[in-house]
C-alpha cells in the first residue's frame, strides 16, 4: 500500500517534451517532464542566488551604496531634466508643463528669501522707527505674494485646462505655487525655460 513506484513505473509516467509542447501552457496537474531536485540540491541552489551578506554592518554598507547611486542619478535628472529618473511627484507632463509654466513668469514670491533677509536685518536693529518700518514692509511684501499667487494660480488653472482637458492636473497648481517661492538659480529640477518663453 505505502510502497514505492518501481523504476519502471516511474520510467513509463516520465513525459518527455517536444519544441512544440514547449510553445504550450503546460497543464498545472500534468508532470513536468523533469525531475523534482533534492532538497539539499534546491537549498545549495537558493544559497548560491541569495547574494544579501550575513553580517548587518555589511548588508547596511551595501544599502547606503545602493542608496547613494540613486539620489546621484536622481540630482543629475534634475538637473538636465531627464524625465526617466524623477522623482514620482516631479514626472509626467503635466507637471512638466507646471515647471515650464512657472519658470517663463516672474513672480514675487521668488524674491522672498532675500526680502526676508533685509526685513530680519531691519527688524534686529534696536531702531524704533526701523523696527516699524520692517514690519510694514514684510506685511506689505506678504499682501502682495499672496495677489500674485492668485494671479499665476487663475492663469495656471487656465492653462492646464486648455492642455490637459482629458487629464487629472490635481495637485499642479500647488506644485507649481511652491516653485515660485523657490529662487529661479535653486529650483529643481532646473528651469528649461528661458524667461518669457512660453511653454
Amino acid at each position: 500500500m505505502f510502497r514505492r513506484r518501481s523504476e519502471d513505473s516511474a520510467a513509463s509516467s516520465t513525459v518527455t517534451m517536444t519544441k512544440e509542447d514547449e510553445r504550450l501552457p503546460r497543464d498545472p496537474q500534468a508532470p513536468k517532464g523533469r525531475p523534482t531536485p533534492k532538497r539539499s540540491e534546491a537549498e545549495a541552489n537558493r544559497k548560491t542566488r541569495v547574494t544579501v551578506p550575513k553580517d548587518r554592518k555589511e548588508a547596511a554598507r551595501q544599502a547606503r551604496d545602493r542608496m547613494r547611486v540613486e539620489r546621484e542619478k536622481q540630482r543629475i535628472a534634475m538637473l538636465e531634466g531627464d524625465e526617466r529618473a524623477l522623482p514620482a511627484r516631479d514626472k509626467g507632463p503635466v507637471k512638466r508643463y507646471t515647471r515650464d509654466f512657472i519658470d517663463s513668469r516672474r513672480a514675487v514670491a521668488e524674491y522672498f528669501l532675500p526680502f526676508a533677509v533685509v526685513v530680519l536685518v531691519l527688524g534686529i536693529v534696536r531702531i524704533g522707527y526701523l523696527q516699524t518700518l520692517s514690519s510694514l514692509l514684510f506685511m506689505l511684501f506678504f499682501v502682495t505674494v499672496i495677489l500674485d499667487f492668485v494671479r499665476l494660480g487663475l492663469a495656471l488653472r487656465k492653462g492646464l485646462a486648455a492642455r490637459f482637458p482629458n487629464e487629472n492636473t490635481r495637485g499642479a497648481v500647488m506644485y507649481g505655487l511652491l516653485r515660485t517661492l523657490q529662487m529661479r538659480r535653486l529650483r529643481m529640477p532646473k528651469p528649461m525655460v528661458k524667461r518669457g518663453e512660453r511653454p
